[in-house]
């Protein structure tokens, strides 16, 4: 954020329902909430010509909003290590990942979240587990105060809403131009089954694949990420 800031730009943020500083709601995990929770805000701040930019999870958002509630109000939209199309494993998706992935999430934050949140921000999620990274027990600390910080209902849920959430249909109805940027050593959300299928479905997009870099790599290169975004915006 502080980099678009110092290039003269407005930057606004958002803590997800149930997540950060947003009130730990019971129900409502789920993308339509969440889509309907960005219009709201949107609605709000009266924005224009406004850059939608998610990453992961936030990618369902920015595309389910984008397509179904950002009409005359969106410029460009961009999706970073996003969940989109779909990540399940289904008959119609046959290269997602099976249920047993996404429940096994749920077992691991149901019987120790902040055990879950340490192992995840230690490993896969900003690649910290592959051989000669430079791992920062800042960033570690970070993410699992994030994490700490929402609702333990919500977070459960959000599992459901960012596996088996079909965003096929929003894809093909935006309109704006859209980024897709992603690692192909994305451990989260893997690529093949994510930006290559998404790539394919919007109709003004532009895929940026980045070699060995991780889920979270906006944290662990922003050297490389913040310019690719600068460059998109502004172009």
């Amino acid at each position: 954020m502080l980099y678009f800031l110092e290039k003269g730009y407005r930057v606004i943020a958002h803590d997800r329902r149930g997540h950060g500083r947003s009130a730990q709601t019971v129900t409502g995990n789920e993308m339509d909430a969440y889509a309907a929770d960005v219009a709201e805000l949107v609605a709000a701040l009266n924005l224009r010509d406004a850059i939608h930019i998610g990453h992961s999870t936030g990618g369902g958002e920015v595309a389910r909003y984008v397509a179904r509630q950002g009409k005359g109000r969106v410029a460009k939209a961009v999706l970073i290590g996003a969940v989109p199309p779909i990540m399940v494993k289904s008959e119609k998706n046959p290269g997602g990942l099976p249920i047993d992935v996404f429940d096994g999430f749920r077992a691991a934050l149901a019987a120790n979240r902040a055990q879950f949140y340490l192992d995840v921000a230690s490993g896969p999620f900003y690649g910290y587990n592959r051989p000669g990274a430079n791992v920062s027990q800042g960033v570690i600390r970070n993410w699992w105060r994030q994490g700490m910080m929402g609702g333990t209902k919500a977070h459960y849920d959000c599992i459901k809403a960012f596996s088996e959430t079909d965003f096929t249909e929003d894809l093909k109805q935006i309109d704006a131009p859209v980024l897709i940027m992603h690692g192909d050593d994305d451990q989260i959300v893997p690529i093949a089954d994510s930006a290559l299928l998404s790539a394919k479905l919007v109709k003004k997009g532009t895929l940026k694949v980045y070699k060995g870099l991780p889920h979270g790599m906006c944290t662990t290169h922003p050297e490389v990420i913040n310019p690719d975004l600068l460059a998109f915006i502004q172009g």
